[in-house]
């Protein structure tokens, strides 16, 4: 995969930009490059701006700040500059800036509480607080933030929100809402999950002079799903292909009147490719499941020996929609834990898994919570979890073994051989946010595994493909009234790239 889908810490960051350095490419020079194409990606999207306001702390961030604000200047657009730190008082790369800043015939002016935004300004640069930022946002910047959010006028942070950490996507209390993001050298892990959607609006990443292979031999974090993906993992089938090829998956759950849940996992699954799909539910779920997607097996389930052969023909199973917490549903989670074979976790099974069987661990299984259940399979609350869902999924993958799926925005997959693997997917949206994406998204995942895809890459195919459908539906009809079910035609065409 291409590097710049990589994804960086703060201090692996830091290191590129000093190795880099040492390899003969001055500080000073990489500000400018920094400034230019901040500038560059600014005009591109307003090309009509004439008057920039950018806000400016301390440190490299307001040092990219000075630098745009010059080379503004410089191009004759009117630029003022509001200081939140004593532009004297700014040393190295960033006490040059402020000099170039000034011979360029920028203005600058102290901020003080009381500031407005000035009314004429077309667009706001926030050059505040980079990405080194880790505690609470204090005076006199969290009242400079919440100026800048209060203004009409579009914003572009440079490199980071100010108010966002690098690390987590957590906020840090008052940030910035940008209209658009230009991060430097390489990507950061928290621009793309916690709550770092809300804020950072369109991210342009801008590599400056760091060499490819800098970069490729370099530490990194994460990895973002990226849609080309989908072209090395789902390859064109053989002429030859039967269903037989292409595994048997065997769906659990659906209690009494929660049956559409299991119903539209399992013809999720068929709708990817699955070559056969069993469902095993309550009887009262058989005729609605068999009308909606004839080409699924139906099966009563009465208990856990009802589903024993079945379990034995399935090269992997998936368990927990609708499955419920009482003795039917424990009855059935038996059943799948006492074998051995391949298995997908959510929802309810997640639940009987914490209660009934604490200290599993298996490398063949992948479980799939929201930020709810991952906070009670970690015994900790939500906001623990969302705090750092990067931390979170690590912490369920040591503690359970497999594939962690940590789902909401930023959606996590880590695991695999190595346990170190970890993706984000950058897509879906807030129609989303409706009943039953879970249990679509399960039923893509284990899709994807029956056909022969690892665990890690059946997750992180099946993040991606949810995500991407999502998306397409909501460009075709809006984000308001999508739902779970709107996505298998969309996930179909995104399970075949060959023929889009």
């Amino acid at each position: 995969m291409a590097v710049n889908a990589r994804l960086y810490s703060a201090q692996q960051v830091q290191a590129l930009d000093q190795r880099t350095i040492a390899q003969g490419v001055p500080g000073f020079a990489l500000m400018m490059q920094a400034g230019q194409a901040a500038l560059d990606e600014l005009i591109k999207r307003w090309p009509e701006a004439r008057r920039l306001c950018i806000l400016c702390g301390s440190g490299n961030n307001a040092g990219d700040g000075y630098v745009m604000a010059a080379l503004a200047r410089q191009k004759g657009l009117a630029v003022q500059v509001l200081a939140l730190r004593a532009p004297d008082e700014l040393q190295g790369e960033a006490g040059d800036a402020v000099r170039l800043a000034r011979e360029s015939g920028v203005s600058i002016n102290d901020w003080h509480p009381g500031f407005e935004i000035p009314f004429e300004t077309d667009v706001i640069i926030d050059a505040l607080l980079g990405t080194g930022t880790r505690g609470e946002i204090r005076p006199p910047f969290d009242g400079a933030i919440a100026r800048i959010n209060a203004a009409p006028q579009p914003v572009v942070a440079l490199d980071i929100p100010s108010g966002l950490h690098a690390d987590t996507g957590a906020l840090l209390g008052e940030t910035v809402g940008a209209d658009l993001t230009v991060t430097f050298i390489a990507r950061k892990f928290g621009l793309y999950t916690g709550q770092a959607p809300d804020v950072t609006g369109e991210i342009v990443l801008a590599p400056l002079s760091v060499a490819g292979a800098t970069l490729s031999e370099s530490d990194h974090t994460g990895e973002l799903l990226v849609p080309e993906r989908l072209q090395i993992t789902l390859l064109r089938r053989r002429p030859t292909t039967h269903k037989g090829h292409c595994g048997h998956l065997l769906v659990v759950g659906g209690q009494p009147g929660f049956g559409g849940s299991t119903i539209m996992s399992a013809e999720t699954a068929a709708r990817l490719g699955a070559g056969l799909v069993s469902l095993a539910t309550a009887s009262v779920h058989i005729p609605p499941a068999l009308t909606r997607c004839p080409e699924m097996m139906v099966h009563e389930a009465r208990n856990g020996l009802d589903i024993e052969a079945l379990i034995d023909k399935a090269t992997a199973v998936l368990i927990g929609p609708g499955l419920g917490q009482g003795a039917w549903g424990q009855g059935l989670m038996q059943a799948v834990m006492n074998a051995s074979g391949p298995r997908l976790v959510d929802a309810d099974g997640l639940h009987l898994l914490a209660a009934g069987y604490a200290g599993e661990r298996r490398d063949n299984w992948i479980l799939t919570p929201h930020p709810g259940e991952a906070a009670m399979l970690l015994g900790c609350s939500v906001a623990e979890v969302q705090a750092d869902r990067y931390q979170a999924a690590l912490a369920l993958q040591r503690r359970y073994g497999g594939v962690i799926v940590l789902k909401g925005a930023g959606t996590l997959v880590v695991g695999g051989e190595g346990a170190d693997a970890c993706f984000i997917s950058p897509f879906g949206n807030p129609g989303m946010a409706s009943g039953g994406m879970g249990d679509v998204l399960g039923g893509m995942i284990a899709s994807l595994l029956v056909q022969g895809l690892s665990p890690l890459e059946a997750a992180a195919s099946g993040v991606l493909i949810h995500g991407l459908a999502a998306d397409d539906a909501a460009r075709d009809q809006g984000e308001r009234g999508l739902l779970a079910s709107d996505l298998a035609c969309y996930a179909r065409r995104r399970a075949n790239p060959d023929r889009r």
